[in-house]
């Protein structure tokens, strides 16, 4: 197993009462060096950094008077990803300053936040996961599809014509379910990330319309708190990043959740920057609250899943979890977070992180959802009711015609039986799961077989869709399905139909 002593350079420490400009010449004979710790007896008393010491290289003062005295200091046994994780939460400060190792507590070297963020927590399988643990994610699983389908159903209300009584009550119906669905997902995720198995889809993301939807996301619920959202882009309209436009949104939300939560009067302001660099587009995000202040105690642990906020609110249980799955995210994007208090009143949270420069192409804003070129007929294949009923109704919305399966034998003698355009296909059934029904519809005679295939499920990681593309589907679409998504991968899987038809 990894531990610190692989990560820390084993440099030979100063002691407290070494001149400024002593230190600083060790620094300038070593331009790989960027720490240096600071020991009396053996034992580490502090540590400076690189760019504190040749800014006083002409500095007679000892060392003492400019060192950090608290330095972190971890046994050199220990766990990268868990001592990253502690310190994370209870002093992110500390940890972008680098850290001490130390054997029987005596001083061994020094690493930085960098070598510590990209040390690698072990991924847990499914098999080595406690049979508890197993079961408390069974039961997410569950609860989260049943969420889905209240979150379908009201939503097919709300477009329907109610009175005004029965629209609020579908209204707060819909907005009770989608405070528990984030409650529960962040939990899920919160779950993942300590496993080592937070999965990430990484995409060009045009970083203005992320920032314009997230204004868009939570500007009306600061308003109807009596409170004012200030989002703010500094950057190049143009500039797109590689990465995974959902995670990062769930920082932000995580971010603005707890600032709202916290600041009874004023304005929340939040913001993103980028700028490029020679590694890519460096990102800082900053959420701004005016909320009380918070003593360093509690300012330590606002990353910990039941820490400062966790019981001082009604919903203060899922901001200590956003706010613990924020700070998951951003290491595990090799990023760091931290929290400090305003010099007026409220916290100050930042992030930053480098990701990649991508190209996008700027397509018209668009409102409406709108069908594909042609009328298809659609094969729904799911074993729960509700799952069938939602697709269907999308099926409706696209002005497609649809027939129905509740598991991979039917889907099978359906496809045997008549013709289809395209089918949407559940993955964990009964009798006959979704791979194996792909796998035996592309073993059939005929036209049949080329029928385009669209996954639906919850089990959409990088090494699942892996799966699911090998045994012959054509696309994937998660669940909970978003209406757009899946316009898109209908479209293009009719579109491919067609294109091999005029090219035959």
């Amino acid at each position: 197993m990894d531990t610190l002593a692989s990560l820390i350079e084993r440099r030979a420490p100063v002691s407290p009462d070494c001149a400024c400009a002593e230190a600083a010449a060790r620094f300038a004979a070593d331009p790989a060096a960027m720490l240096l710790a600071v020991t009396e007896d053996d034992r580490p008393v502090g540590l400076v950094g690189r760019d504190l010491l040749l800014a006083l290289a002409d500095d007679p003062r000892p060392v003492r008077e400019v060192m950090d005295a608290s330095p972190l200091v971890a046994p050199a046994e220990a766990a990268p990803w868990s001592f990253r994780e502690q310190a994370l939460a209870e002093s992110p400060e500390a940890l972008s300053r680098g850290f001490i190792a130390v054997e029987d507590g005596r001083y061994l070297g020094v690493g930085t936040a960098v070598a510590l963020m990209n040390a690698r927590r072990p991924r847990a399988t499914r098999a080595q996961q406690d049979p508890t643990s197993l079961l408390i994610q069974r039961m997410s699983e569950e609860v989260l599809r049943h969420l889905d389908g209240v979150a379908d159903f009201t939503a097919r209300l709300l477009r329907q014509q109610l009175s005004p009584d029965a629209q609020a009550c579908v209204r707060a119906i819909a907005e009770t379910g989608d405070d528990l669905n984030v409650l529960m997902r962040r939990a899920v995720d919160l779950h993942e990330a300590d496993l080592g198995a937070l999965a990430f889809s990484r995409r060009p993301c045009r970083l203005q319309d992320l920032m314009d939807g997230l204004d868009a996301r939570w500007k009306g619920r600061a308003a109807a708190a009596g409170l004012t959202l200030l989002t703010a882009y500094d950057g190049d309209p143009e500039y797109a990043a590689q990465i995974d436009d959902g995670r990062l949104m769930q920082v932000f939300d995580a971010l603005v959740f707890r600032a709202l939560s916290e600041t009874r009067r004023g304005a929340v302001e939040v913001s993103l920057k980028a700028r490029p660099t020679a590694e890519g587009l460096l990102l800082e995000g900053r959420v701004r609250d005016a909320g009380g202040d918070l003593s360093p105690e509690r300012l330590a642990h606002i990353f910990a899943p039941l820490g400062e906020t966790a019981t001082d609110h009604p919903e203060g249980l899922s901001a200590g979890l956003g706010m613990a799955l924020a700070a998951r995210i951003i290491t595990a994007a090799d990023g760091v977070i931290r929290a400090e208090s305003n010099p007026g009143v409220g916290v100050t949270v930042t992030f930053e992180l480098i990701a990649p420069q991508a190209a996008v192409e700027i397509q018209a804003a668009d409102d409406a959802v709108e069908g594909p070129a042609r009328t298809a007929h659609v094969l729904i294949v799911d074993d729960n009711a509700t799952n069938r009923m939602v697709a269907e109704a999308l099926c409706e919305m696209f002005d497609c015609t649809s027939e129905q399966a509740v598991d991979g034998v039917e889907a099978l003698e359906a496809v045997k039986a008549r013709h289809f355009d395209l089918i949407l296909m559940d993955i964990k059934m009964p009798r006959m799961d979704g791979v194996a029904a792909t796998r035996a519809i592309r073993d059939l005679p005929g036209t049949a077989a080329r029928t385009p295939i669209i996954a639906l499920t919850a089990n959409a990681d990088p090494e699942d869709v892996r799966g699911y593309l090998e045994a012959g589907m054509n696309d994937v679409v998660e669940k909970p399905i978003k209406a757009e998504r899946m316009l898109a991968a209908l479209q293009a899987a009719l579109e491919a139909v067609d294109a091999a038809s005029a090219a035959a």
